[in-house]
């Protein structure tokens, strides 16, 4: 019986191997390994535009002289993104021609005078903006304060001076601004006998290059 039994367990091996092979899945193809090619990346350099230098244009109302035309040359650094300190030197035209109506030679020497200032103030910029033009460009824009001390010469007197103002920067590159600034310059004049604090605002524009 025993030979009879081996002869049964072999022939029922040999039937289940056929089965066994068909339900085995075929191996998988291997997948193709993409060759990829490193190259150097060199990375950009960007420019700095805590530096800021510009010029202005625009006009100077000195108290009871009326109104002349100003410019000047403004530099300056940013601390931070809200914070910057700046440096303006400026020179605006008077003209004494109303007090020469009535006091003959007038009240400064010659018949119109240039007045010189120089001003270090520390500004902070509010909220940024966008300036849209047309519906394809917006540039960005920046409103500030601006305050500071300074000297003011004019008809020989040298006076100390307090700046207030605030002005509105419009970003036409990275490295372009345009600028309009509204200041009040605050000094002592003594041209009639009678030492006075006077207010002497300036409405100028200018344009500033940043680097």
């Amino acid at each position: 019986m025993k030979p009879l039994t081996h002869l049964l367990a072999a022939l029922a091996l040999a039937c289940s191997l056929p089965l066994a092979r068909a339900q085995t899945p075929p191996p998988a193809e291997q997948p193709v390994q993409p060759t990829v090619e490193r190259r150097d990346v060199k990375l950009p350099r960007l420019p700095s535009t805590d530096f800021e230098v510009g010029l202005f244009f625009g006009i100077y109302s000195v108290q009871n002289f009326g109104t002349q035309g100003a410019a000047g040359l403004r530099l300056a650094y940013h601390l931070t993104e809200d914070w910057f300190v700046e440096a303006a030197l400026g020179q605006a035209k008077v003209s004494d021609e109303a007090f020469r109506r009535v006091l003959p030679g007038g009240v400064i020497t010659p018949g119109q005078e240039t007045l010189n200032y120089m001003n270090l103030s520390a500004g902070y910029n509010l909220l940024p903006g966008e300036l849209f033009l047309g519906a394809q460009r917006a540039l960005p824009t920046q409103l500030y304060l601006i305050g500071g001390v300074g000297t003011t010469r004019f008809n020989g007197q040298r006076a100390q001076t307090f700046n207030l103002g605030m002005g509105w920067r419009v970003f036409l590159r990275d490295e372009w601004a345009l600028r309009v600034d509204l200041r009040d310059h605050l000094f002592p004049l003594d041209l009639l006998g009678q030492r006075d604090r006077t207010h002497n605002p300036e409405l100028t524009l200018g344009a500033s290059f940043l680097f």
